[in-house]
């Protein structure tokens, strides 16, 4: 059994920061993808910031130069640091990951963690 648990959001004025963490626990052989996604009110989810393999990542183009995604891989876990943030990145927040167990490959997913910015 894989977990992913996400954490870090909040209330924030326009303009201001939050960081979010989501870490993976389980029978995990190895992880390759992580990244977060949101889905606003009405919204379908949509990509945020991905890690992929090579360490290369993929920003959404309405937050590039305000978010950054990093992975800390001894401890299993994504954070996205968000800064400037703005009214429309009002939304919940869902970390993903791309985990070999033993015996299979799937997607797994966080339970969600909502971001509000009041403007």
């Amino acid at each position: 059994q894989v977990q992913l648990v996400g954490s870090g959001g909040g209330l924030v004025q326009a303009g201001g920061s939050l960081r979010l963490s989501c870490s993976a626990s389980g029978r995990i052989s190895s992880i390759n993808t992580m990244g977060w996604y949101r889905q606003a009110p009405g919204k379908q989810r949509e990509l945020v910031a991905q890690l992929i393999s090579g360490g290369n990542t993929n920003y959404a183009d309405s937050v590039k130069g305000r978010f950054t995604i990093s992975r800390d891989n001894a401890k299993n876990t994504v954070y996205l640091q968000m800064s400037s943030l703005k009214p429309d990145d009002t939304a919940v927040y869902y970390c993903n990951a791309n985990i070999a167990t033993y015996g299979r490959i799937a997607d797994y997913w966080g339970q969600g963690t909502q971001v509000t910015v009041s403007s």
